[in-house]
């Protein structure tokens, strides 16, 4: 088990992905052609179960993407059971409090970062693979390897954006802009001073912790402003979303002779 993500990242090298929604495994597998380094199941807004996540989840290990879930709610089974069948990343959307991140922490990282509940899951081959030989070395394995990134998207998280970046066990932060752009009063006005001004924050908070700054953007030109603004990776709209708008570019062209 290895987060090429991260390690792409720790090496100082900027990463893209994007949010699967078509929802199938050959979706999956075309995505691996890309050139994306990861993509995020949405189990939010998306009707994902766990059984169709973990399909998602090993396809994109063969296609040579880092799967990452954004998960629906800070609860025991819902961080447990995403990465017992593969996620390398766990994106965790309406974080209000530090004693949620917290909560989420403990949920999703061994001893002695967390309390995270013993399972050889299907990560370790079930136990098989070599890093899975001790205990020891697989609990420091899942927590070195598995990203926990609370989503900054409201006014309780950005207000206490410093201690949550630097809680331990917290390996970066992701950006929702447009629910922080609605909850600074300013939906969708990404260019307000005031909303540049929470990027900065969020972007501060997690230079100083040394933690990965992940940023949603719609399009290549909102994804290269966020990476030279200092973000370590973005999220680059939704496959369906890009699917959509590659088709309607095609037809008009079509029609327009």
């Amino acid at each position: 088990m290895i987060n090429y993500t991260k390690q792409k990242m720790l090496n100082g090298e900027k990463t893209l992905g994007t949010f699967l929604e078509l929802g199938t495994a050959n979706a999956v597998e075309a995505l691996g052609y890309s050139g994306l380094d990861y993509i995020i199941i949405d189990t939010e807004h998306g009707p994902y179960t766990e059984e169709s996540a973990m399909e998602f989840i090993r396809a994109a290990k063969m296609s040579k993407l880092s799967p990452f879930v954004r998960i629906k709610e800070i609860s025991r089974p819902a961080v447990l059971r995403m990465l017992d069948i593969g996620a390398e990343g766990l994106i965790v959307p309406c974080i209000q409090t530090v004693e949620e991140v917290k909560a989420l922490v403990k949920h999703g990282k061994y001893f002695p970062l967390g309390e995270r509940g013993f399972f050889f899951a299907r990560a370790s081959g079930y136990g098989n693979e070599d890093f899975a030989k001790s205990i020891d070395g697989y609990t420091a394995k899942c927590n070195y390897e598995t990203m926990i990134l609370p989503q900054c998207e409201t006014l309780g998280c950005l207000q206490n954006i410093e201690e949550i970046a630097s809680i331990d066990g917290v390996d970066g932060i992701f950006v929702g802009p447009y629910d922080l752009s609605i909850a600074l009063g300013m939906p969708g006005k990404f260019n307000e001073p005031e909303f540049v001004a929470a990027l900065e924050r969020i972007l501060k908070a997690c230079k100083d912790a040394g933690k990965f700054a992940f940023i949603f953007a719609t399009d290549a030109d909102a994804a290269i402003k966020n990476l030279n603004m200092g973000f370590d990776s973005v999220a680059i709209n939704m496959d369906i979303a890009i699917l959509i708008n590659a088709y309607k570019n095609i037809v008009k062209t079509i029609k327009a002779r």
